[in-house]
């Protein structure tokens, strides 16, 4: 095998979700919201040319599908929930996301998302 042919896991799955406003559209998602018009209300600075390209980039990277008008998140789009529940734990630890240090408040919201994403710690 040729170096060209090693990839990185880690250098792959973040050209997937890198993209603006994938990982956001994804935790609204999993918050139950599926069609346009909730991503673009719940979203204030997202404009419809960019969350239509968004969703056709998810799409076709087999994140997610359009039913009639509506979203869902493929078996590969859920499998990213234990992504987002460690970026919500990470930001509630280490980015003081939490009320500042409030370790009972944390645990609420880390319970909140592990619920959510349906993940078990």
């Amino acid at each position: 095998m040729t170096k060209d042919l090693v990839t990185c896991p880690i250098e792959n799955t973040l050209k997937l979700i890198n993209r603006k406003w994938t990982i956001v559209l994804i935790r609204d998602m999993f918050n139950g919201k599926k069609y346009f018009r909730e991503f673009a209300e719940n979203n204030e600075g997202l404009s419809n040319t960019v969350l239509s390209d968004t969703l056709k980039y998810m799409e076709n990277n087999g994140l997610i599908f359009k039913r009639d008008s509506e979203y869902y998140l493929t078996e590969r789009g859920l499998r990213l929930n234990r992504i987002l529940y460690k970026m919500a734990v990470f930001g509630l630890e280490e980015l003081e996301c939490g009320d500042e240090g409030d370790l009972e408040i944390i645990d609420m919201f880390k319970e909140y998302y592990a619920r959510l994403l349906n993940v078990g710690e």
